[in-house]
């Protein structure tokens, strides 16, 4: 049974659950909007929230953070991106950056599918 099981492991283990995460922020950071599948969007939404709001207060710490969180050098330039263009946008907001909208199943294999993007 998965009562109280909340994380969605994706047939991965820790490392590439992570690096899954890493590479779908950034293609949201970079792009805006992305179409994934439904379970990798509802697992992107907190993680990727997170990084907005530490980007909110635009210090050293917190773009050292972001850029821990999304990975090497491309996570240079995804919490830059976070931090000047991203996060002023949500300055008055009090979360709920991004928006999960449901598609109709994929042709092939009939997984749900989603679009996440920013509010």
């Amino acid at each position: 049974m998965k009562h109280h099981k909340s994380i969605r492991k994706f047939g991965r283990d820790h490392a590439g659950r992570i690096a899954l995460l890493r590479s779908l922020a950034l293609a949201l950071i970079e792009r805006e909007h992305i179409q994934t599948t439904e379970a990798r969007a509802k697992e992107l939404r907190p993680f990727i929230e997170k990084l907005v709001t530490h980007g909110r207060s635009a210090e050293l710490a917190s773009r050292r953070l972001i850029i821990s969180r999304l990975g090497g050098v491309d996570g240079e330039s995804g919490a830059k991106k976070i931090i000047d263009e991203i996060a002023p946008r949500y300055k008055e907001r009090a979360g709920g950056y991004t928006r999960v909208i449901k598609l109709p199943r994929r042709q092939g294999d009939a997984s749900k599918m989603a679009i996440i993007e920013f509010v």
